[in-house]
């Protein structure tokens, strides 16, 4: 059914030739084939090579330290196993029964790396299929969504694709996480910030053109402006970990040989020495300006809801709320240096979430302009909800003309050309950039560690947010705070 309904989808259009319909088709099938081999390799990896690598560090423990059992501390009542032979059949099953309750034991917020990366791997590899649902519903026909959007978006999908090598070459030639190799972690997480970008972009393009009553630009119109945009991107992040892959680099070696870092001893200025896993600034700006990306694109789906005359486009900014928490968990790990790691499965569970809400809120969309659903009661528990409130919010709504968050930067910008707005765009994350990276050094949190600080990291701005946007669906002429 779902390829009936991509080749119908290409049908709608009578100028295509045969050539361009087949070409199409082949191309059509060809994504959809390698989609569902990307998720079954995303549920394997995220299965099985955490659960091995996990067994493999219960084993080294025991080997290391054959006489002690590693929950007795932990468990009263249990008597101390004597260090006898034992038979390979009891091994086997003390094994198996020390690695389940060592895995309960460990479902704390101070759990090891190990036991971190055993419970975030299913949920990244769950997590591609409710985004490829939320692809396919944001792109129907009936949405007449920007094409250059759907690219932005379906580009993550690269992003994935393309940072599991990069993990796997992280563990196997250091014995490291990928965050803990610089060169390798800012070549990867350069990929996202390319998708928000292009993303952002078309977005942007496309509500200049409706806002002004101008013709809708060719990014807007077809897939390949945005298509070659990501290619010429995807080349130079290439370039990026091709160059020192070939000059042999360590573990540690810098982003971009860290030509923006700072030639300065903070201990000489007051500050601590950061450790050999500190992000270079170039990481960070990556990191910083895939946040402020985001948060834009939320804003300008909030704003794509009154050009179109559709609240429902407003949801889409709601679903994409954990995924943006998601991206703030990041962060925060590194902003303590990755050494919380109940960071690492958070990040997994916010992704899985918001990819979830993601394609909620697009097949809301799809179904409020006239797309009929395969299943007639997915269509109707979705009719069910009304929006009567919202839709009159959203005649009498008057724009703000200040600046309210991030996500405003897009209307605040507006005067700009695409090239100004994302020179002051990266000026701005630089600026944040270099003030994270050697302001934390001035306190002393960043090397504690503390997990509860870490989680109020994440949940004060995640809330701050939800409630603004909360907010202005109640009051359109609420402003913000700042």
């Amino acid at each position: 059914q779902t390829l009936q309904l991509c080749s119908s989808t290409s049908e709608l259009a009578s100028s295509i030739s045969p050539f361009q319909l087949t070409t199409r088709r082949m191309y059509t099938r060809l994504a959809i084939a390698s989609a569902f081999l990307l998720g079954l390799t995303n549920i394997a990896t995220a299965f099985i090579a955490p659960a091995r690598q996990h067994e493999l560090g219960l084993r080294q423990r025991q080997k290391t330290r054959p006489e002690r059992h590693l929950l007795n501390a932990s468990l009263p009542g249990q008597t101390i196993r004597s260090s006898r032979p034992q038979s390979s059949l009891q091994m086997s099953s003390d094994m198996i029964t020390t690695e389940s309750l060592s895995m309960v034991s460990n479902l704390s917020l101070n759990m090891d790396a190990d036991t971190a990366e055993f419970l975030a791997g299913p949920f990244f590899g769950l997590s591609l299929f409710p985004y490829l649902a939320f692809l396919y519903f944001l792109n129907v026909p009936e949405n007449e969504c920007p094409k250059g959007v759907v690219v932005g978006f379906a580009t993550c999908l690269l992003f994935v694709f393309l940072t599991i090598p990069a993990a796997i070459a992280a563990k196997t030639l250091y014995g490291v996480s990928l965050a803990d190799s610089d060169w390798l972690h800012g070549s990867a997480e350069s990929l996202l910030t390319i998708t928000n970008l292009v993303t952002v972009v078309a977005f942007r393009q496309a509500l200049e053109a409706k806002e002004k009553g101008l013709p809708m630009p060719k990014s807007a119109e077809g897939y390949a402006p945005m298509v070659w945009l990501v290619v010429g991107l995807t080349a130079l992040a290439g370039v990026t970990a091709l160059v020192p892959a070939i000059a042999n680099p360590l573990v540690h070696t810098p982003y971009l040989g860290g030509f923006m870092d700072l030639p300065i001893n903070t201990e000489l200025i007051g500050g601590r020495t950061e450790p050999e896993n500190a992000l270079t600034v170039a990481t960070w700006i990556i990191h910083s300006s895939s946040l402020v990306e985001f948060l834009v694109a939320m804003g300008f789906a909030w704003r794509w809801a009154d050009v179109v005359d559709n609240p429902r486009w407003k949801g889409l900014t709601w679903g994409l709320l954990p995924l943006h928490s998601s991206g703030i968990v990041a962060c925060t790990y590194h902003l303590f240096y990755n050494q919380i790691p109940v960071m690492v499965p958070l990040q997994a569970f916010l992704t899985c979430v918001g990819n979830t809400t993601a394609a909620y809120a697009a097949l809301r969309i799809a179904l409020s302009n006239g797309w009929t659903a395969p299943f007639k009661q997915l269509e109707a528990t979705v009719a069910t909800q009304t929006y009567s409130d919202e839709t009159a919010q959203l005649k009498s709504r008057e724009e703000a003309s200040s600046l309210v968050g991030f996500e405003d930067l897009g209307e605040a910008l507006s005067g700009d050309n695409d090239y100004t707005f994302l020179i002051k765009l990266f000026v701005g994350c630089a600026v944040g950039s270099y003030a994270l990276k050697y302001g934390e050094t001035f306190f002393s949190f960043p090397f504690d560690a503390n997990v509860y600080l870490a989680l109020a990291f994440v949940g004060i701005p995640s809330g701050l947010n939800a409630f603004k946007w909360y907010k202005r669906s109640q009051d359109p002429s609420f402003e913000g705070w700042f």
